[in-house]
Formats: C-alpha cells, structure tokens, sequence
C-alpha cells in the first residue's frame, strides 16, 4: 500500500537548494494530515553528508542514491534513479520543486511509473474525506485556479516553484532515519556528454529571498520611471520587480518578474505601484505578509489582496512617500 509523502531534493554541487527545503516543510503538513511519513530523497555524488540538514528541516528520514555519474544533472541517470526509489518504495505522494531541474526530470519520471502530474502547483492540501492530495493551479492562461486529483494512480505527483512554500525552522536536534539505496546504473544510461560547465559571471538578482519588494506595473507609465522604484527600494532597504508586462516591454531584466510566469516571491513587504491585479501576477505574490498598493484606478482588482490601498497617480505619491521615509530616518537619526 501506498504511503508516506516522499519530497525530491534538488542539490548541485552537493548544495541543498532552496526549493526542496521548502517542500520539506509542506510535506510535514500534508503527512500530518495523513498519519505519515516525510521522506527526503537526495541524489548525486559525494551528497551524503546532507542528510542530517534534510532531517533538521523537517524530514522523518532521507534516502540517499549517490553515484560517480550523478556528479552533474543528467535526464537519463536522474530519471532512472528517482524511478526506481518510487517503484521499490511505493510512496503515496512525491513532490518536485518547479525548477528547471523539476521541470525536466519530472514528466519524465511520471511516464515511467505511469501516473500523473500536475506542474506548478500553487496549493497543495488533504481532502479530509478521501485523503486525496488536492493539487491547485492556474489553468486557461491563469484566468482560473484549478484544483486536480489523481484518483486511480499513484504516486500523487506535483511540482511547486520555488518561493511558494514556506520552510521550517531549522531543528539541529531532530533524530530520523538515513537509507542508501543502490541504483545499478550502467555506461548507457548517460546518454549524454557533458563537454564543459559554463557558469554566468553575471550577478542574478533574486527577488524570493528580498525581505522588501517594490514592483512596478503597466501603470508606471514608462522606464523613465524606473528611477523612482529604485530610489523606493533603497530607502526601504528592498529590491525593485515588476509585472509582466513591464518585463516584455524589457523596462526590466526578466529575474525580476513576478507572477505566474516569472517567481514566487513572499517578502515581508509587498508595494505595488501602478499594478493593475491579474490573476496571473497575483498568483506570485499574494502570500506576501503586508501589501501596499497605488493605482488611480478605484476599482482595480489589486486592491483585493492589497492590506492597504492608496487611490492616486503613482507618479505623484510614490515621489511623496520616499520624502516622508526620509524625513522619518533623519528624526531618528537626529
């Protein structure tokens, strides 16, 4: 029988990522539900030494497949290797972060253990009466959320992008189990050859870790505006992202978009300026804890999932706002 809520940790170069210790932290949740087990499935070479940080966010016992050939991602091995953890151990539910890692390996590994998946969930949770997983998304070009079971199969599959779960405290003290588990891998399962490894010197802005976000909309009106959300978030001690739109229309680098088709972000701060409230670029933030928006339009939808809304032309009140928090910091200073 099918049991235990099993998350794919995804390493590189032996570091834990981000993602797999956020669902580590929602699997406690979803095996609370269920009377089960978390179980964290690391793979690559030389990851063992992970396993006791794995248990310490949140898992009950970590399964390890370390390998020579699992030394950098590669579809075939990876695949062959999480396929065979699901059909020796029988998990009721399997989750993989929505990276592009995730994004690749997990289809993949659906197929091979026939049964489904359902890709960017933005909500996972128990039906308290039939202990289905409930795996909710957006669907139709994020116009609606849509929530699907996978009734006849299992595992029950999903993928979450990083920045949508929250992850545990870190417990140094928490005892739990450490499995290896052998996958007899063979010269054809790397069917690839990876030449060199070139990694972007460039600095990636990552707006899921900022503490502060303000974002920019359609309504900013242009990227000569850009000035004053940089000038915002320096006062503020935050980082500037925007909508969509703002990011086609190349005013900013694409890592700083947020939405359904951009990152997950969570700050502590959300300030909206000039943003409208798709549901596309809601879905990306409104797990922020305090959201502030300005739109001149009364009616927007923003305002739905905004903590407190100013009515008014952004170009006018946001000059304002950053001369009364400066005006504040000098009274402290002073």
């Amino acid at each position: 029988m099918s049991k235990d809520v099993y998350v794919i940790v995804e390493q590189r170069d032996a570091k834990v990522q981000k993602v797999g210790v956020e669902l580590i932290g929602e699997a406690t949740k979803l095996a609370a539900d269920l009377g089960e087990k978390v179980v964290a499935v690391i793979i690559g070479a030389n990851v063992a030494g992970r396993a006791q940080e794995l248990i310490a966010y949140g898992a009950d016992k970590v399964v390890i497949v370390d390998d020579p050939m699992l030394e950098k991602y590669a579809t075939e091995p990876y695949a062959k290797a999480v396929a065979a953890v699901i059909r020796n151990y029988d998990p009721n539910i399997v989750l993989f972060g929505a990276s592009s890692i995730g994004r690749d390996l997990a289809p993949r590994v659906s197929a091979r253990v026939h049964t489904g998946l359902t890709a960017d969930c933005t909500k996972l949770a128990i039906d308290p009466e039939t202990k289905l997983l409930n795996m909710t998304r957006p669907a139709f070009g994020g116009n609606i959320m849509a929530t699907i079971i996978c009734k006849n199969h299992r595992p029950q599959m999903a993928t979450v992008r990083p920045g949508v779960m929250a992850a545990l405290a870190k417990d140094e003290t928490r005892t739990g189990e450490v499995e290896t588990f052998k996958v007899d891998f063979v010269p054809a399962d790397m069917n690839v050859e990876i030449i060199e490894e070139v990694k972007a010197s460039k600095k990636i802005v990552d707006i899921t870790d900022a503490k502060i976000l303000v974002s920019g909309g359609r309504g900013i009106g242009g990227p000569e505006f850009l000035p004053v959300l940089q000038e915002a978030a320096d006062v503020l001690g935050g980082i500037v992202s925007g909508t969509r739109p703002v990011i086609e229309a190349g005013w900013l680098e694409k890592e700083r978009q947020v939405g359904q088709t951009g990152k997950t972000v969570r700050p502590n701060l959300y300030l909206a300026c000039g943003i409208s409230g798709a549901i596309q670029h809601v879905a990306g933030m409104e797990s922020s804890e305090v959201v502030i928006s300005i739109n001149k339009d009364d009616n927007a939808a923003i305002f739905g999932v905004s903590d407190l809304g100013v009515v008014g032309d952004v170009k006018v009140i946001l000059p304002k706002l950053i001369e009364a928090i400066k005006k504040v910091k000098e009274e402290k200073m002073n």
